[in-house]
C-alpha cells in the first residue's frame, strides 16, 4: 500500500514537472500573442499558434490569468476570451521576454510627417489621429517614428521608455516617483523629452515644455 502512495505521488510530481518544461517552451508564443493582438488572446489563438490542443492550451491561459491577474470574458458558445490588457500586466510580460536594445537614430519619414502634421480643414479628422497629435510635444517637429507609433494612446508603458531612454525597465521603475525624473528622462532621451510618471494609470506620458 505505501509502495503504491509513493508511485502516485512520484508520477503526479513528474506530470508537474513535465508540464512546467512544456510551459517554458510555451511561453514565447504566448508573448508574441500578447504583441500582436494587444492583450487579447483565445485558447484557439494560442493553439493554432503553437499546434497543440485547445484544452491544453485553456488550461496555459488558466494558469497565466492566474499569475498576471487578467480578466476572462466568455463571448458566447463556450468561447472565453482572456485580456491581458493593463499598463502594469502588459509591462511585467513585456520586462520578462524582451531584452532592452539600443536605438538608433533614423530620418523622420514622410509618413511620420503626415501623421504628426494638423488636419487639413476639409478633410475628416480620425480619433486616432488627433490623440497622436496631442501626444506628440508641441516644440518638437522632428520626432522619431518609433516614438509616433508608441503615442498612439497617449502614453507609454514603463518597458517602452527604457527601451527609449536605452536604460533598464528596473532602473526607470526605481527612478519612476523621484522628483527629479522628468529631468532625468530630458537628459536621456534622443529628443530631449521630458516624462513624467502616473500612479493612477502606471503609464508614462511626455511633458509639454511652456
Amino acid at each position: 500500500m505505501l509502495a503504491l502512495v509513493v508511485l502516485i505521488i512520484g508520477f503526479n510530481i513528474w506530470q508537474q514537472y513535465q508540464w512546467q518544461q512544456w510551459c517554458q517552451r510555451v511561453n514565447p508564443v504566448f508573448h508574441q500573442l500578447v504583441r500582436e493582438n494587444q492583450g487579447k488572446i483565445t485558447p484557439m489563438d494560442l493553439a493554432m499558434r503553437g499546434s497543440f490542443p485547445g484544452p491544453t492550451a485553456k488550461r496555459y491561459l488558466d494558469g497565466k490569468a492566474s499569475e498576471f491577474g487578467a480578466s476572462i470574458v466568455n463571448a458566447g458558445s463556450g468561447n472565453e476570451v482572456y485580456y491581458f490588457i493593463t499598463a502594469s500586466i502588459l509591462g511585467n510580460i513585456l520586462d520578462n521576454s524582451e531584452p532592452v536594445k539600443t536605438l538608433s537614430a533614423q530620418p523622420v519619414t514622410t509618413a511620420a510627417r503626415s501623421l504628426l502634421a494638423p488636419p487639413a480643414p476639409q478633410a475628416v479628422v480620425a480619433e486616432l489621429e488627433s490623440e497622436v497629435e496631442l501626444a506628440a510635444p508641441a516644440t518638437h517637429t522632428e520626432v522619431k517614428p518609433n516614438l509616433a507609433k508608441q503615442l498612439v494612446f497617449g502614453s507609454l508603458i514603463q518597458s517602452e521608455l527604457a527601451k527609449r531612454l536605452n536604460v533598464y525597465s528596473s532602473t526607470v521603475y526605481k527612478r519612476r516617483n523621484d522628483p527629479e525624473f522628468p529631468e532625468w528622462t530630458r537628459s536621456r532621451d534622443p529628443d530631449g523629452i521630458a516624462w513624467s510618471f502616473s500612479e493612477k494609470t502606471k503609464e508614462f506620458f511626455p511633458l509639454e515644455e511652456s
